[in-house]
């Protein structure tokens, strides 16, 4: 597959990408990396984001995640293999991804089981993450970006 449009070397795109990769960074010590890889591989796989699933999955292999729950991730109500405070995160993403399939958006009951697991700086950071991903998704998406050349590491 061919991109419609660079995403790298243009200088709009390279200065929108660094400041997105910067508001990221900011929020990530708030949480678990582990928890960050498996909220942006679960929204990039709804979005169908090859570029995205292909780099988290890298990314959290590399950091130390195994192989069997990152297969696990798109069935993760059925899993054993994640924590409460994964699944609750696991499931804000899903309804923060499709905020427009519902229409009161994320629901009360899904925020609340999220504010068991998570202060409220947490819950920022969930929050941001999963817009974060979904904005790299989109980007993704629209201009076709190619997967599965990604090496683990490489925007670091």
């Amino acid at each position: 597959m061919d991109a419609r449009l660079s995403m790298f070397g243009q200088p709009a795109a390279d200065k929108l990408v660094k400041h997105l990769v910067g508001a990221s960074r900011t929020i990530a010590p708030a949480l678990p990396y582990t928890t960050l890889e498996l909220i942006n591989l679960r929204a990039s796989q709804i979005n169908g984001c090859g570029f995205c699933t292909d780099m988290h999955i890298k990314d959290a292999i590399h950091a130390g995640e195994s192989q069997q729950r990152l297969n696990m991730v798109a069935a993760w109500r059925e899993a054993t293999c994640f924590t409460e405070a994964e699944r609750a995160a696991l499931e804000l993403a899903e309804e923060g991804t499709r905020i427009a399939d519902a229409a009161g958006g994320v629901s009360d009951e899904v925020w609340e089981n999220a504010a068991k697991h998570y202060t409220e700086e947490q819950l920022f950071a969930l929050v941001a993450q999963i817009a974060l991903i979904n904005t790299f998704n989109r980007l993704n998406v629209i201009t076709r970006q190619p997967a599965g050349d990604y090496v683990a590491g490489q925007f670091n």
